[in-house]
């Protein structure tokens, strides 16, 4: 009989394969609280402001965990971050079920944030490991493609669970699938020997590269703040679109079900191509494609909240979801296509670390919004509209290729 250790591999397509199932049942996990939020608040009797609390209580445990968990990653290598940070959200998602307080359900999301928080610059990190410099970028775009395909799967998945078993019974069910995939993900993944050519960044120059010389870099923090203002738009929208077709459009929970799907498929196929496109058509230029991506999205905001009809409410959304997921995907591969090996998983957490502040800022500042104008979301999405410029104008600062210096 085979040993354990014979089942697992480094193949690098299949690393690549396990990474994305992984981030596919993170967002299921996550977009599953959006998803029973009007179940939730009606049985704790929430407000729309404490609502939005409770859904910003897991970006602020997820938001601290992105640059430790991405320098952890760059110390020990990814499957060790991975596999804790898998068990962990699987254990608090499971205890979501249980909660019977507004204070333990604060706490059990804070918790879950916290484990979850570590994956993204650990899955990057991954990235980094098992392909070569210059196919890093492209991978990346692909990997950044399965938070889209979770979140698409999440509605197809979680609606039936909650018709069936309940809003309790769905989160006891995806606890224990989380730990099944991670059980599976112990018997398969095998660390990677490090690909390190050394990499052609770390040839160029005699400096220290750490994470420290990483923070320094201008362009690290004008990604950081073009993804954080776009993140305002993406945890925004995620959170409460749901809600908001079901108040204000009059849908119902099957036919929100039915198309909450559509604009994640939308940003899953940019995403998907994000860092090819990037490296094809915008080498050395990526803060016009940043920009306008950026500029695109707060056009089709406006167009998607002034449509009368439902059916250009979704087509719009769908828009809006392609291009600020483009800016997702480009702003993830920079630092695996300009940065060296070594400093990749703590590049990553920097960026995501700015998308995620949004997370728990967004939801909470527009539960505040909806409650002070009485339901309205006008104001929300003049909001949105504003944080999709300021994306703008962060990306069209960028000097092309400022890490040169560094390289």
């Amino acid at each position: 009989m085979k040993s354990i250790s014979a089942f697992r591999t480094t193949n690098k397509y299949w690393s690549l394969f396990m990474l994305y199932i992984g981030f596919c049942v993170a967002y299921i996990d996550r977009t599953a609280i959006n998803l029973s939020l009007s179940a939730i608040g009606h049985d704790f009797q929430l407000s729309p402001a404490v609502l939005g609390i409770v859904l910003s209580a897991f970006f602020v445990g997820y938001t601290v965990m992105q640059l430790p968990g991405g320098y952890i990653a760059d110390k020990i290598g990814s499957k060790k971050v991975v596999m804790v940070s898998l068990a962990f959200w699987s254990i608090f998602t499971l205890a979501t079920g249980f909660t019977y307080s507004l204070a333990a359900l604060l706490i059990v999301r804070f918790l879950f944030g916290l484990g979850e928080g570590s994956f993204p610059p650990a899955a990057f990190k991954g990235i980094s490991e098992y392909f070569p410099h210059d196919e890093r970028a492209k991978m990346a775009g692909v990997l950044v493609s399965s938070n889209y395909v979770g979140s698409a799967l999440a509605p197809i998945i979680v609606v039936p669970l909650m018709l069936l078993l309940g809003w309790r019974g769905m989160f006891h069910v995806l606890g224990v699938i989380g730990f099944a995939y991670v059980f599976f993900y112990w018997l398969r993944m095998e660390q990677a020997n490090i690909i390190d050519e050394p990499d052609k960044a770390q040839k160029a120059t005699k400096k220290k590269i750490d994470v420290k010389s990483v923070i320094k870099l201008p362009i690290m923090w004008q990604l950081l703040i073009a993804w954080f203002a776009l993140s305002l738009i993406n945890k925004g929208l995620d959170s409460w679109m749901p809600t908001y077709l079901m108040t204000v459009r009059h849908l119902d929970l099957k036919a929100v079900g039915i198309l909450t799907p559509l604009p994640f498929v939308a940003a899953g196929i940019s995403t998907a191509i994000s860092g090819y496109i990037m490296d094809k058509l915008f080498d050395k230029k990526e803060k016009f494609l940043l920009a306008g991506c950026a500029g695109l999205t707060a056009i089709f905001l406006y167009f998607m909240y002034t449509s009368t009809l439902i059916s250009n409410v979704i087509i719009f959304q769908c828009l809006v979801y392609f291009f600020k997921s483009f800016v997702l995907g480009c702003v993830l591969a920079l630092p695996l296509k300009l940065l060296p090996q070594a400093v990749s998983g703590s590049a990553v957490g920097m960026i995501n670390l700015g998308g995620q502040a949004a997370g728990f800022i967004s939801p909470a500042l527009i539960g505040f919004i909806i409650t002070a104008f009485n339901g309205s979301y006008d104001a929300v999405f003049m909001f949105l509209v504003a944080a999709a410029c300021c994306s703008m104008i962060a990306s069209l600062t960028i000097r092309n290729r400022q890490t040169d210096r560094l390289l």
